[in-house]
């Protein structure tokens, strides 16, 4: 039987990005994924610059940017009739990004394959093999793999998550559907537009090919009537932000309406005697704020390191990886509540609203939004205590027909500040480092 160091099932973002770092450390290592691949898969597009620092790293950036690949240098961030608006500028070393999967995961195969790694798509893996307790390998259609470490970056349904056994925690239901398409609008302004109108949410910007990727989030108690006539209420959905409408307006669309059903928000278990799990086979949060893919390469890097730094023995590397995925969790509670957070299901409130305004407001708001956005600040230098009484005084003052629901919002937020506090206080417990 064929055995390699690292056998990584997944080969989009996390599992290309991850197979490229260590084959580049010298191991060898196996990359497969039952797709042929380049192809579709759900995603929000949106790479922060965070992410797109680490596209640049791999050397993944100039190949997608040659294929047209939108570079985002500003946003506007809409609730109702409140604008929030900022540019990149000097702020972050690289610009935001906006590309199709087909392009963005066929450059990062492409570098895992100069790297040394032995891509194998169009291979569908059954299940782990296992000697006592510990994974040493999988079974493919192709016939058995050994492996001396097993990474699981196979997606949501990850067949790695499952054969292991890897549990959820800290679950949340999905709160919107989203529905997307890409029109063919010809240049367009650079701008990443995230909003909130009616009982829709919003996720736009120019991607690759002169393409524009335009996502509605449908409530998820309202997808089965919106799916009736997905592309009349599609459009319809898209005339509560005029400014949206009249880039897409009555262009062309590149295909269908693409849809994601069925989705929820988790942490699973990460790591364990021979495996371990990156991207969303490990954690996946609500689409709102587009942090999947630059969550997937990040991780995909300090899994690397963490891997590079376990060489020796099995109970050092199941150690260190333990510590890597306990050091995952702490890095993503704050993100993974705020995403929730931006486009739960119903229309905005008074007092998200007010919240808003008060952050455009600040000639600093912009830029704390764009570096809490890019994970560099979290959510407390955005929401300060401050800004948080103002807004819910004025709320009450100015809607006072609202006060039970706004004390209702209030109580909803301070719920989730409890459970971010209980999520890391159960990490410590169990010996997470701060």
């Amino acid at each position: 039987m064929e055995s390699f160091d690292v056998v990584v099932v997944g080969a989009r973002c996390a599992g290309s990005a991850l197979a490229t770092y260590l084959a580049r450390a010298g191991m060898r290592v196996c990359l497969i994924d039952k797709a042929q691949l380049p192809s579709e898969t759900p995603s929000t597009h949106v790479i922060q610059p965070r992410g797109v620092a680490i596209l640049a790293e791999l050397g993944a950036l100039d190949p997608v940017l040659a294929h047209g690949a939108s570079q985002l240098d500003s946003f506007s961030m809409v609730i109702d009739d409140v604008s929030l608006d900022g540019v990149l500028g000097d702020t972050f070393p690289h610009l935001g990004l906006n590309v199709r999967r087909t392009i963005l995961d066929h450059a990062l195969l492409q570098v895992a394959a100069d790297a040394g790694a032995d891509v194998r798509t169009g291979c569908r893996v059954t299940g782990v093999r296992t000697a006592g307790s510990r994974v040493n390998g999988v079974d493919t259609v192709d016939g058995p793999v050994g492996t001396g470490l097993l990474v699981g970056a196979d997606g949501r349904g990850s067949v790695v998550a499952k054969s292991v056994g890897a549990h959820e925690y800290l679950t949340a239901p999905g709160g919107r559907i989203p529905v997307w398409g890409y029109f063919a609008t010809g240049t367009q302004e650079p701008r990443l537009r995230i909003g909130r109108r009616g009982n829709f949410s919003f996720l736009a910007s120019p991607t690759d090919s002169g393409l524009y990727m335009a996502a509605v989030g449908v409530d998820h108690r309202e997808i089965t009537d919106f799916n009736r006539d997905r592309e009349t209420n599609f459009r319809n959905a898209l005339r509560h932000w005029p400014e949206l409408d009249a880039i897409v307006g009555d262009a062309d669309r590149d295909g269908p309406l693409r849809v994601m059903a069925n989705w929820h928000s988790y942490f699973r278990e990460s790591a364990g005697p021979g495996w371990a799990l990156v991207g969303d086979a490990g954690h996946f949060k609500d689409f709102s704020p587009g942090q999947g893919i630059s969550d997937a390469l990040c991780q995909a890097k300090s899994l690397s390191l963490a891997i590079s730094a376990s060489t020796g023995s099995a109970s050092i590397q199941d150690a260190t990886l333990k510590r890597w995925w306990k050091q995952r969790d702490h890095s993503s509670y704050d993100m993974y509540w705020f995403a929730m957070q931006m486009a739960p299901p119903g229309p905005p409130s008074a007092l998200t609203a007010e919240v808003i305004r008060r952050i455009a407001a600040d000639p600093d708001g912009a830029t704390t939004l764009l570096k809490v956005m890019n994970r560099d600040l979290p959510t407390a230098k955005l929401f300060t205590p401050p800004r948080l009484l103002a807004a819910t005084y004025a709320t009450l003052r100015n809607h006072p027909h609202q006060r039970r629901a706004t004390f209702a919002e209030i109580g909803a937020q301070m719920s989730a500040e409890l459970d971010k506090f209980r999520a890391r206080l159960g990490s410590r417990a169990t010996g997470t480092p701060d």
